[in-house]
């Protein structure tokens, strides 16, 4: 059974930083393409960033490209998000999750709250 494990989201200022970690169990994700997404309140799960098996290709929702950098150690099985310069309308609980093959179940996600 594959599992997620997220962290490191918390409460920050408008303009702050924040580094979430995505422990994978269950599988290798060498084999697997890489998201982090995110859920707002009343809203829908979307991704924000994605991230090839090697880690050579990545691309970012607009919302968040220049300001998100996602990245990842196969020899850790552990994918990350840096946030930076980050926004009150970048709260959301964050999960990630394999992109391909599709989504396993979903972990629990971490809480990011942006205080204006």
């Amino acid at each position: 059974q594959v599992q997620m494990v997220e962290s490191g989201g918390g409460l920050v200022q408008a303009g702050g930083s924040l580094r979430l970690s995505c422990g994978v169990s269950g599988r290798t994700i060498s084999s697997l393409a890489m998201g982090w997404f995110r859920q707002a309140p009343g809203k829908e799960r979307d991704v924000v960033a994605a991230i090839s098996r090697s880690g050579i290709s990545k691309s970012y929702a607009d919302s968040v490209k220049g300001r998100f950098t996602i990245s990842r150690d196969n020899a850790k099985n552990t994918v990350y998000l840096q946030m930076d310069s980050l926004k009150p309308e970048d709260t959301a609980v964050y999960y990630c999750n394999s992109r391909d093959p599709s989504p396993f179940s979903w972990g629990r996600g971490t809480q990011v709250t942006v205080s204006s």
